[in-house]
């Protein structure tokens, strides 16, 4: 619980809301359950969020927001397109299979709530889309990839790598041969990506 001085931040009522999510699951992930564990009233959480619905967004939002500046900075690398690639999946494999083995319990009501953040989940797919299409089309210009739709084979990609990163795979991700089953994708990919 926050100091009773600290002043009532939207960013405090996300960071109260994620601590119930973890101790009491995504149920308890109202409006009038985060203010109780504030020591305010409902009243004042509603003054910064406006529905239950918009708390669980923003609380998803939040979470998907805390690994992108990383995968943001590997798309602007100045390195050449393959190694890029190949860093921003390796990556974005890390950081997930991280986060769900870190903090299991909100990884777990993530996946619940996600489910009913649809606007939130769907802007996150085209900004990893987008960022994928970014280092193919600089695989394009460089002359080291070939393709007519850089867009269509970003979301291609990362449907073809979704059992490695997409939270919904969480339980392959102890499998042992899975990182070997990785890299023959991965080569598969890059077999029909690069230019020859």
């Amino acid at each position: 619980m926050p100091p009773t001085d600290a002043p009532l931040t939207r960013d405090l009522i996300l960071t109260t809301a994620e601590d119930v999510i973890r101790r009491f699951g995504p149920a308890k992930a109202t409006v009038v359950d985060v203010a109780r564990a504030l020591g305010v009233s409902h009243t004042a959480v509603y003054r910064h969020v406006a529905t239950k619905a918009e708390l669980r967004d923003l609380v998803v939002g939040r979470w998907i927001e805390a690994h992108m500046p990383q995968l943001r900075a590997i798309a602007d690398l100045p390195t050449p397109a393959p190694q890029k690639l190949k860093q921003y999946f390796d990556t974005l494999i890390a950081i997930k299979r991280r986060r769900s083995t870190e903090d299991p319990e909100l990884f777990v009501a993530y996946r619940t709530l996600a489910a009913d953040a649809e606007s939130v989940v769907a802007a996150h797919l085209d900004e990893l889309v987008n960022l994928t299409a970014t280092i193919i089309q600089s695989g394009v210009d460089e002359g080291t990839f070939r393709t007519n739709d850089a867009v269509a084979t970003g979301r291609a990609m990362l449907f073809a790598t979704s059992r490695f990163h997409h939270p919904s795979h969480a339980s392959d991700w102890g499998d042992p041969t899975l990182d070997t089953i990785y890299n023959d994708v991965w080569q598969m990919l890059m077999g029909g990506l690069c230019v020859r």
